[in-house]
């Protein structure tokens, strides 16, 4: 009896493994390629990597050739004192994007991409919550109304990431004035869909769904973290499709997009990649990794993608010399 009861676990085991094989291989795509564009900000690559800005952005629009931009109204630079607005690198951005005939996706709000989540000038440093919000919502209106006439602008992302509460240095989350900085540019322009964000990998996507027409999700496959130092997540695709069907299903029929792939190395303990030792940088995030977290990516069926870290991929040419990240970066846009 005891001989047939360990075949029985046995045989179950085996069943779980081929199953999650089954499932951890099956591509939802369906063959069809997605949309592939990239983020870039201004403050990583000047404040954190040191770099000439506008000479990387350049080289990524004429080099990369990605058709598809998220790009970043970062507050600090937008208002460096409250009620005086200088938008000309943003408006810089945009301009040179347009030459080129690309699509934007403009992000804005107090919680933007980079470390340390958000982003504020020093004047609003010590505001009380109201106040700091009625200072976002000016914020948010003075951006919109100067770029809603652009239309390479295809979609306004609101936030990054705004109900997410276990990373960043900002405020405790606020679906409800989340809700009020929808409404707001919705009354200012009533025709761009908007763009909300979460987690891929620490939420079920329960509190953003049914916010917005599109919903991005971050794909980050190996990351670092307290207490454990450098993982990997084991999800399969369908830990990204089935979430999203659920979304569309139960929330409103919502586009799903990753709007942030994991394409360069998470810096421990929150620091800048040019701060981490270039050797334990490259331990942790190979160019197979690049490679496999595209073809994950693929896999999950979202049919748009938007590739996070060529940044870094410039810096490793620029400042060590290696271009063999900017190299496949430069092969995956130009197929």
């Amino acid at each position: 009896m005891k001989l047939r009861t360990l075949k029985i676990v046995i045989l179950i085991i085996i069943a779980i493994f081929v199953l999650y094989l089954i499932i951890w291989t099956f591509d939802f795509s369906k063959g069809e390629e997605p949309r592939l564009g990239i983020t870039f900000s201004q403050f990583y690559t000047q404040e954190q990597l040191g770099l000439d800005w506008q000479k990387t952005y350049l080289a990524i629009l004429e080099d990369l050739n990605p058709e598809y931009l998220r790009l970043i109204a970062y507050w600090q630079y937008l208002e460096p004192i409250r009620g005086q607005f200088n938008f000309e690198d943003l408006d810089w951005q945009i301009t040179e994007a347009e030459k080129r005939n690309k699509e934007i996706i403009l992000v804005a709000g107090h919680r933007v991409p980079r470390w340390p989540e958000c982003h504020h000038p020093a004047w609003a440093e010590k505001l009380a919550t109201g106040e700091l919000q009625e200072a976002i919502l000016e914020f948010l209106s003075q951006t919109i109304n100067h770029y809603k006439d652009i239309e390479s602008i295809k979609a306004w992302q609101i936030e990054n990431e705004p109900l997410f509460f276990l990373f960043g240095n900002c405020p405790k989350p606020d679906r409800e004035f989340l809700k009020k900085e929808i409404a707001l540019v919705k009354s200012l322009d009533p025709t761009r869909p908007i763009i909300i964000t979460d987690s891929g990998e620490l939420s079920l996507w329960l509190k953003t769904s049914g916010l917005s027409e599109i919903l991005g999700t971050t794909l980050y496959r190996t990351v670092w973290g307290k207490p454990f130092g450098y993982f990997k997540h084991l999800y399969p695709p369908v830990f990204y499709t089935l979430r999203g069907w659920v979304a569309k299903k139960f929330f409103g029929n919502q586009k799903i997009i990753i709007s942030e792939l994991q394409g360069e190395p998470w810096g421990r303990e929150h620091k800048s990649l040019a701060q981490v030792p270039l050797e334990e940088q490259l331990k942790h995030f190979s160019l197979k990794d690049l490679k496999k977290n595209l073809q994950f990516a693929k896999k999950t069926g979202v049919s748009e993608i938007y590739l996070w870290g060529v940044e870094w991929h410039y810096w490793l040419k620029e400042i060590h010399n290696d271009p063999t990240f900017w190299k496949e970066a430069k092969e995956i846009f130009n197929k």
